[in-house]
């Protein structure tokens, strides 16, 4: 039920993300989520797709080097709050997040947050368990 999230290890100059999303684009391939982390001389992007073996074998077959990650989708309301609490229920299990971040998504009155974090079946149950709805590979093509 975890979801795969892409890590792509780019060089820190310009045009090399550029460089990327085109291949992913000459291959249909639609990014559902992506972040982008730097330092001084290469980047991670960090993204989700719908379908993660094909784009891992097209980034493969185009000299990129990438890596699978599970990661946890939650679906919040859209209204003050709501990510502290789910940042609550993580305290209070003693998990710890590596790093979060925002999804698009179209439902109304919904937010989604995708989350890093050291056990993410731990995770799961314990949002799951307050009530917090949880996303897998299928859900996210679907937003």
């Amino acid at each position: 039920m975890d979801v795969k999230q892409i890590s792509v290890f780019l060089e820190n100059k310009p045009g090399t993300l550029n460089e990327m999303t085109r291949v992913l684009t000459e291959h249909n391939v639609d990014l559902r989520a992506l972040s982008l982390a730097e330092a001084s001389d290469f980047g991670i992007a960090r993204f989700i797709v719908s379908d993660v073996l094909d784009t891992v074998n097209i980034l493969k077959e185009a000299g990129y080097v990438s890596s699978l990650t599970s990661v946890v989708v939650a679906e919040i309301p859209d209204e003050p709050g709501a990510l502290n609490k789910v940042l609550q229920i993580f305290t209070e299990h003693s998990i710890n997040v590596e790093y979060m971040y925002a999804i698009l998504g179209s439902k109304a009155g919904k937010a989604y947050m995708i989350f890093r974090v050291h056990d993410t079946m731990k995770a799961m149950g314990a949002l799951m368990t307050n009530g917090i709805s949880i996303l897998d590979q299928e859900a996210l093509a679907e937003l």
